[in-house]
């Protein structure tokens, strides 16, 4: 019975993964349950799940948590703030811990699960992003095991041999659905709303991810993560757009072999395979039907009209905080587009700006990776005021 630490629990990747634990109920149980601020939602997950704990991220929420989880004569302990959320994440009560908080906010805590050598099942690659390398060093010193829970990592994951062995590793190619707005010009995009954009024509995830989709931030990001995660170089990472997203990603070895991972487009593959590793478990996911596949196609990105692309290729090359500065300032940047305070196209004008401005760190101090997210975000958003 693996006893589950769910870290936002409202989310997409939270609701997949309970539909998981509902339809196993022998091999798992919940045993803390986070939100950001969705109190009511997260009262009636307690409801139906009875977890020890439910913490909402924000304090200012806690006294409605607590009151309504007396009301609702539930025996679930409430919990607020950014503390919580780590004690709950390194609690030996658990013994997996779901990372599924959206952001740099879902950092800390996924540091902590990954400190007190937990089973990790990483939905949050801003942890990778901003602070690849401690992160990585902080999941080996601390013992971790780690399941990254994108869909074109675990497929990477799968597909590569064990880490003593990658000499054999041509190229990591990771496939990008192309998003909604595939194959369409500069000229094509220059009033694209947030609706247009958020409406992703294979997977169903939330707005910001969506939008990261639709620039290829969200392949950059991936990239990014697939470079720590595991010890390639950004020169031996390439990203196809294949629009079916049925391959999820491949592993080119030096003899000529591809190895693929395929499946529908659906989470609850990929957040299976780390529940359940190294046995495998019945998802709910459809088997891919080959006799009615028509076909799987595969491009080149359009590097001009998606530059977000080549600015995450830039950060690897500059290392140190730069990751972390195009993390923070494409946050800025998609908030203030799905806020309709700045145009599609320019997404990229204000990480490119940022990534110029920031002053350069090395990447090895949470306390100074923090503080590089913050100046990011202040000459973003000087930036947004100053353009638009």
């Amino acid at each position: 019975m693996r006893r589950i630490c769910l870290l936002g629990a409202t989310g997409s990747i939270g609701q997949s993964t309970l539909k998981l634990v509902e339809q196993h109920p022998d091999a798992f149980q919940i045993e803390a349950l986070t939100a950001n601020s969705q109190v009511e939602a997260l009262i009636a997950l307690c409801q139906k799940y009875r977890p020890r704990y439910a913490c909402v991220a924000s304090e200012a929420h806690y006294q409605a948590l607590r009151d309504g989880l007396a009301q609702a004569g539930s025996s679930t302990q409430a919990m607020a703030g950014e503390k919580a959320l780590e004690f709950l994440a390194a609690d030996t009560g658990s013994d997996t811990v779901v990372a599924a908080i959206v952001g740099a906010a879902g950092v800390a805590s996924a540091m902590a699960a990954a400190r007190a050598g937990k089973r990790l099942l990483l939905a949050n690659k801003e942890s990778i992003v901003l602070a690849g390398q401690l992160f990585m060093q902080t999941v080996a010193e601390g013992g971790a095991e780690l399941f990254p829970v994108d869909s074109e990592h675990n497929a990477l994951f799968q597909c590569l041999p064990a880490p003593g062995q990658r000499q054999h590793v041509r190229q990591l190619i990771l496939t990008a659905s192309g998003g909604p707005f595939r194959g369409k010009t500069r000229s094509e995009l220059a009033d694209i709303t947030p609706e247009q954009a958020c409406k992703h024509p294979n997977w169903s995830m939330g707005r910001k991810i969506s939008v990261d989709s639709a620039t290829l931030m969200n392949k950059g990001l991936e990239v990014i993560e697939a470079h720590h995660l595991f010890n390639m170089p950004a020169a031996k990472i390439d990203v196809v757009v294949h629009p079916q997203s049925i391959v999820h990603s491949m592993v080119d070895f030096v003899d000529g072999s591809v190895l693929a991972q395929l499946g529908l487009p659906d989470m609850r593959t990929a957040i299976a395979f780390g529940l359940a590793y190294p046995e495998r478990i019945d998802s709910g996911v459809q088997a891919l039907d080959f006799k009615t596949l028509s076909s799987l196609e595969f491009h080149a990105p359009d590097r001009n009209t998606f530059p977000c692309l080549d600015l995450a290729y830039a950060a690897i090359e500059r290392a140190g905080n730069a990751p972390a500065v195009l993390n923070a300032a494409n946050e800025v940047a998609v908030a203030a587009f799905l806020q309709q305070k700045l145009p599609f196209l320019a997404i990229a004008d204000v990480i490119a700006h940022t990534l110029a401005q920031t002053h350069w760190e090395p990447a090895d101090d949470l306390a100074v990776l923090t503080q590089s997210d913050a100046e990011a975000r202040r000459i973003a958003a000087a930036f947004l005021t100053s353009h638009h």
